[in-house]
């Protein structure tokens, strides 16, 4: 079933196209207009469907709508039909481990969906503050960095922050592998200006791993008008919503990259003539994030954890887009150039990362003091490391060196081998608990493992593999 077809409640008479720019397309109404959000739906000579989104009313006789699809084919004077409802998906268990794209069409080649399923408009509220759940619980992923450091929250919304070349995806794929393995819960991914290459090939992965029967994925692709990728996040929202309100079920969606989707609504507020605000972003951005980022939220059936990659630009963390983004996040991993560059991967920053989870009433006093020491250490380093440069680490003092010493051990230990890197590195990934990763720090941290040479701690899972690769060394 086509995206426009799934109603035949129309509410006004046919109207016609007066005016065709790019992927904006205005039409004429003798009398009832189409409301906002509705679909409109043109169809091209050769009887294929082209879709339309109301965005404005104009007078009281024209809308002007943003095509969500190419609009090669059509010219001034077609009919355009009214469907009389917005877009709606697919949602349900039948949807589970397909491939859609932002119409809630399968695009993996496995044949059509099973008959009956629900559909859902994308158009939808957040949860109301009486239904939301208020209590604050610890999400593991198994990665050390992110757990010890800056843990996420279980129904909140984590971001990677980060420029061009130093993870996110990468970081993002060993996520999924590592929560659908641990939680069972239902997983999304939503690729938003995704390259086609780069979504087959987690699709491959995917199936490759065995994790597609709890998996949906979601995708607006690169060459998608912006319309189209503008509104794919909410249809991967909509069916994350369903498995949490009607199934009662934890859903783990991942987007990858919310930057794009901001940068789609920059597209569609400048094809509709909006007047550009602050760097030629739309005015109406807060917004239009704020619509998104607040339907993930944890209520009294379920939980929608979201894990976003953010691209920052020029690696500029000032930029409205990063800015707007941190104001709905519960934890922020930034990704480090720098420490990418040194091989420290995942190359999250300790010290400009953080959550709001890190407290004593969320993680106990232990995890909390354990982290605490553990970025003190790595701070203090930082500060040392003009000196050591232009001194030597043997003109520091002995406390010091020490402390330098723990620290480019932590640094190392805090890095960690991927099961989606394993056939780069020819090193089996691991998957850390929080109690093995805190037990590390903590071993480090109190001098237990002073005699080890620093390079048995880098990509090494435990601290137990950590002696044992010394012991295997003869130290």
């Amino acid at each position: 079933m086509k995206a426009g077809e799934q109603t035949s409640n129309k509410i006004c008479k046919p109207g016609v196209i007066t005016r065709l720019r790019g992927s904006v397309v205005e039409v004429a109404f003798e009398e009832q207009l189409p409301a906002l959000n509705e679909l409109l739906r043109i169809d091209r000579t050769d009887g294929t469907p082209v879709f339309v989104e109301v965005m404005q009313h104009m007078d009281t006789q024209r809308v002007r709508g943003m095509a969500l699809s190419p609009t090669r084919g059509l010219s001034r004077g077609q009919a355009v039909e009214a469907t009389g409802e917005p877009l709606q998906v697919p949602v349900g268990p039948g949807t589970l481990s397909r491939m859609f794209n932002a119409f809630g069409e399968p695009i993996d080649d496995c044949g059509d969906l099973p008959p009956g399923l629900a559909r859902q408009s994308i158009h939808r509220q957040a949860p109301a503050l009486g239904d939301r759940q208020t209590g604050k619980e610890i999400f593991e992923t198994g990665i050390k960095a992110v757990d010890v450091l800056a843990p996420i929250e279980r129904g909140g919304k984590a971001g990677l922050f980060g420029g061009a070349g130093v993870g996110k995806t990468v970081l993002l794929t060993e996520l999924i592998q590592n929560i659908i393995g641990k939680h069972r819960g239902v997983s999304i991914f939503c690729g938003i200006g995704e390259r086609s290459r780069e979504g087959q090939e987690l699709y491959e992965e995917m199936k490759a791993a065995e994790l597609l029967d709890d998996m949906i994925l979601v995708f607006g692709q690169m060459h998608e008008p912006p319309g189209c990728r503008f509104r794919v996040g909410q249809t991967a929202l909509t069916m994350a919503e369903y498995f949490r309100d009607r199934e009662c079920r934890d859903v783990l969606l991942l987007i990858d990259n919310i930057f794009r989707f901001i940068q789609a609504g920059a597209e569609v507020s400048a094809l509709m003539g909006n007047l550009p605000s602050q760097m030629d972003y739309q005015p109406t951005l807060s917004t239009e994030l704020a619509s998104l980022e607040e339907r993930i939220a944890s209520t009294k059936n379920g939980a929608i954890t979201s894990i976003q990659a953010v691209y920052v630009p020029a690696d500029d963390f000032t930029d409205p887009s990063s800015v707007h983004t941190f104001a709905h996040l519960s934890a922020s991993l930034v990704l480090s150039r720098k420490r990418a560059a040194e091989g420290l991967l995942p190359a999250i920053d300790p010290l400009e990362s953080s959550s709001q989870m890190l407290t004593v009433e969320v993680v106990g006093e232990r995890h909390y003091l354990i982290a605490r020491e553990t970025r003190s250490t790595l701070a203090r380093y930082e500060e040392l490391k003009d000196i050591i440069a232009m001194l030597g680490l043997e003109q520091l003092a002995q406390e010091n060196r020490k402390l330098v010493e723990r620290a480019r051990k932590l640094e190392r230990f805090l890095t960690q081998p991927f099961f989606s890197t394993e056939r780069f590195t020819n090193i089996p990934g691991a998957m850390i608990s929080l109690d093995d990763a805190l037990d590390g720090c903590e071993s480090i941290l109190s001098g237990r493992v002073d005699k080890i040479p620093e390079r048995f701690f880098y990509m090494a899972g435990t601290i137990e593999d950590v002696e044992r690769r010394s012991r295997e060394n003869g130290i």
